[in-house]
């Protein structure tokens, strides 16, 4: 098993790599009712430190993570860790 690859969030908050399934923006209403229902499974991980939400990041675990950082900054933190790690 490989060791675990870890991705900026934002503020130093750090996603595991292996655990992503989906990268979304919040503004659609089925993304808006998916992080009202992760809410009140206690399966809300709230990572945007009081900005506005500006990203989804959905685990296989059923976590939903919020993230104050554009879809676009965390596809290039994303693809870059992916290149160091390979």
């Amino acid at each position: 098993m490989s060791s675990p690859s870890f991705v900026n969030i934002g503020s130093g908050n750090l996603l595991s790599l292996h655990r992503l399934v989906a990268l979304v923006e919040p503004d659609s209403a089925p993304v808006k009712r998916l992080i009202a229902d992760a809410k009140d499974a206690g399966k809300l991980i709230d990572a945007s430190q009081g900005h506005k939400t500006r990203s989804v990041l959905l685990t296989d675990s059923d976590h939903v993570v919020l993230s104050f950082l554009a879809p676009g900054v965390l596809e290039k933190r994303l693809n870059a860790q992916e290149a160091d790690d390979a």
